[in-house]
């Protein structure tokens, strides 16, 4: 008894009492993860805590700062064959370079894929909430989730929890009965759909590259090459992008891996245009 009051041990049932909401007697369930079928959200969050207010008082005014700055770069673009996705492979933490070796390409299923930027974490964990809803969508109605369909559920979850400190700015590729498909989602919920996108600190330089040699009607070679080489250049004049490129092509038959190159190998090659 003298060790519980040194450690200001509760009896459960003052515990209990201050969980539990007047007149109400047990806990509901509430899994960790998201489930479009209820009212509540189901995200893990203590009971009584402000995740905003919290993340409004670590800040430099408050004399905390816990925010760490995200680099990377990814794009993606529409042509005549399909989408183009490239992305870099380094992952920092303000000025520590963690990983050199993270794909940030995520597979949702054979037809969807999904890129990361900002907190790896974040991006993980709810796209593959959004593989799950869409592997239900298939069960459930035996046909495949529409892109537009799957970039609106991400959307949704990132409606729940706008202003709670989430990091995510991610592009939602696939093709459908509409054909192919390319949308911007971040922790906003903003939702955009284009041609062409470009996440992270890199984004200002691979966009100038794609400008200056975008065509509609480009060969798949030329993507290719387009694709590469805007990661490329981006790595080069971006300390918080690099390792390597790795690049994806979304056809009407599902989407392939079409390469997985260094960086520093494509600088070279590039070298003559670049100086």
């Amino acid at each position: 008894m003298a060790l519980f009051e040194v450690s200001g041990y509760k009896p459960y049932s003052e515990l209990r009492g201050n969980i539990l909401s007047a007149g109400q007697t047990q806990l509901f369930y509430r899994p960790n993860h998201y489930n479009f079928g209820t009212k509540t959200q189901e995200f893990a969050v203590p009971l009584g805590v402000d995740p905003s207010g919290f993340i409004k008082s670590c800040n430099h005014d408050a004399g905390v700062c816990i925010d760490l700055n995200h680099g990377t770069t990814t794009l993606a673009f529409k042509f005549r064959h399909g989408v183009i996705v490239a992305v870099d492979s380094r992952a920092s933490a303000g000025n520590y370079l963690a990983s050199n070796d993270v794909d940030k390409v995520i597979e949702i299923n054979p037809y969807l894929l999904g890129t990361m930027s900002g907190c790896a974490a974040d991006c993980k964990y709810w796209e593959r909430l959004l593989a799950k809803e869409c592997r239900l969508y298939r069960l459930r109605n035996n046909h495949r989730i529409s892109v537009a369909a799957a970039s609106k559920l991400l959307c949704n979850m990132m409606l729940g929890y706008r202003g709670m400190g989430l990091s995510m700015g991610s592009m939602i590729c696939g093709w459908d009965k509409e054909g192919p498909g390319l949308y911007y989602v971040d922790e906003n919920a903003t939702r955009l759909s284009g041609r062409m996108f470009s996440t992270g600190s890199g984004r200002d330089f691979a966009y100038g590259v794609v400008d200056s040699g975008y065509r509609e009607d480009m060969t798949v070679e030329e993507a290719y090459e387009l694709g590469r080489r805007g990661i490329a250049h981006a790595t080069h004049r971006d300390c918080y992008s690099g390792g390597v490129v790795n690049m994806y092509h979304m056809r009407e038959d599902g989407w392939i891996k079409v390469c997985k190159e260094d960086v520093s190998e494509l600088i070279h090659r590039y070298r003559k245009g670049m100086f």
